[in-house]
C-alpha cells in the first residue's frame, strides 16, 4: 500500500496503531482523510488522490444520533471504487476534536477533528467581544489542541495593541497576532502554527475574515469572501460548509461556518485551564467545599473585592460552569448509549470485514 498521498495529508503512525488495533485483515479497506462535508456527502483523500464518497448504510444508519459519523479532518477506512463513491466503513479514533451541542438533538456535535492548533478568530471592529472569546478558549482547550487567537482586519484598527492587551489579561499564555489580509501586516508570525503535514482549524463567528486569511496564506483566491455591513459591522455568512485545505507549504487550515454563538457541550477540563486564575483562586479559600458566596475566609470573594478578579470574568465563568453542568448531565445520561452504539457499530463492521474476507 502507498500511503505517501495521504502522509502529506497527516496521516502518521498513530493511526496506523489504530488499524492495528482492529485487529483485522484489511485487505480491501485503505485510509482516507475526510477534506469536505456537505450534508450526507463527502470528499476524501486516500492514496489514489481525491475522490467522492458515501457512508455504507448498513453500518452507520441504526442508532443514527449516537453513531460516530465521519467530520472534517477525520481519517476513516474506505473500500475504493475507481468508477464511482468510495464506500466509508470506519472512523479512526480522534487525536482532538471541537465539539459544540447539538441544540436540537441535546447531544455532542463535533466540527472538526485532528487537528494541531485552534485559531480563535476574532474581529478588530464593532463586532470584539472578550465573553465570546473566552467561550472559544474554553472549548478549544478542551479539544486537545493548541489555541492561538488570530485578530483579523488589523488595517482597520487604530490602535490594535489595546485589543491585544483585553486578551492577554483572559488569556495570559495564548499566543494573540493581530493581522491584516489586506496588507498582510501580521501574517508572517502565523507561519510558526502553519507548519507541513499539520492542521488549524479556524474558528470564529461569521464574516471576521476567515475565508480572507485562508486566501491570504494560500497565495491565491480560492475562498468565497463577501463584506461586512456597515451599520453594525457584522460580517456576511461566507463559509456555508467545512472544509480542509492544503496550503502550498504542505499544512493544511479546515475553514469552517461562521458560528453567531457557540453552545458548549462537556468543557470541564477546558474550564480548568481557560479559567486558571479563578481555579487557583478557589484552591485559597478557607473551605474545600467553599460556595464562594458568605463562606467566611473565601479567596474569590476577597479577589473580587480588591479588583484582582474582575466581575465580568466572575460572571462569564459562572455561566460556562451552568452550560458545563447541564452537558455533563447530558453526557453522563448518553455516555452507556453511546459506548453500547459504538461497540455494537465496531461489531459490525469487524463482522462485515470478516465476511468481505
Amino acid at each position: 500500500m502507498n500511503n505517501n498521498v495521504i502522509r502529506k495529508y497527516g496521516y502518521d503512525d498513530y493511526y496506523e496503531g489504530k488499524i492495528s488495533e482492529l485487529n483485522l485483515f484489511l485487505d480491501e479497506l485503505i485510509p482516507a482523510r475526510v477534506i469536505e462535508v456537505q450534508k450526507e456527502q463527502y470528499k476524501l483523500i486516500t492514496e489514489y488522490g481525491e475522490s467522492s464518497g458515501k457512508l455504507k448504510g448498513s453500518l452507520f444508519y441504526n442508532d443514527k444520533i449516537l453513531n460516530v459519523y465521519p467530520t472534517v479532518g477525520d481519517f476513516v477506512l474506505v473500500k475504493h471504487n475507481p468508477i464511482g463513491d468510495d464506500i466509508i466503513y470506519h472512523v479512526l479514533d480522534r487525536k482532538s476534536k471541537f465539539s459544540r451541542l447539538d441544540s436540537f438533538n441535546k447531544v455532542e456535535q463535533i466540527v472538526a477533528a485532528n487537528f494541531d492548533y485552534v485559531f480563535i478568530m476574532v474581529s478588530l471592529n464593532n463586532d470584539f467581544n472578550v465573553k465570546r472569546t473566552e467561550r472559544y478558549l474554553t472549548a478549544a482547550w478542551q479539544s486537545g489542541a493548541m489555541p492561538v487567537i488570530i485578530l483579523t482586519k488589523r488595517d482597520l484598527c487604530n490602535d490594535y495593541s489595546s485589543y491585544v492587551e483585553k486578551l492577554e489579561k483572559v488569556a495570559p499564555f495564548v499566543p494573540v497576532i493581530a493581522v491584516s489580509s489586506v496588507t498582510g501586516e501580521g501574517i508572517d508570525e502565523l507561519w510558526d502554527y502553519i507548519k507541513p503535514y499539520k492542521t488549524a482549524v479556524f474558528l470564529g463567528s461569521s464574516g471576521i475574515g476567515k475565508s480572507s486569511l485562508v486566501n491570504a496564506l494560500s497565495g491565491e483566491d480560492i475562498m468565497k469572501v463577501n463584506g461586512i455591513r456597515e451599520d453594525d459591522s457584522k460580517g456576511r455568512h461566507t463559509t456555508t460548509h467545512r472544509q480542509l485545505i492544503r496550503l502550498k507549504n504542505d499544512a493544511m487550515v479546515i475553514d469552517t461556518p461562521g458560528m453567531r454563538e457557540l453552545e458548549m457541550w462537556d468543557v470541564s477540563d477546558g474550564l480548568d485551564i481557560a479559567f486558571e486564575d479563578i481555579e487557583n483562586l478557589a484552591k485559597e479559600c478557607k473551605f474545600a467545599d467553599c460556595n464562594h458566596g458568605k463562606e467566611p475566609g473565601c479567596a474569590v470573594k476577597a479577589a473580587l473585592e480588591n479588583g484582582e478578579l474582575s466581575g465580568d470574568r466572575w460572571n462569564s465563568y459562572l455561566k460556562l460552569k451552568k452550560e458545563t453542568a447541564f452537558a455533563e448531565r447530558k453526557e453522563n445520561i448518553n455516555l452507556k448509549l453511546k459506548e453500547k452504539a459504538k461497540f455494537k457499530s465496531l461489531s459490525k463492521f469487524q463482522k462485515e470485514v470478516k465476511r468481505r474476507g
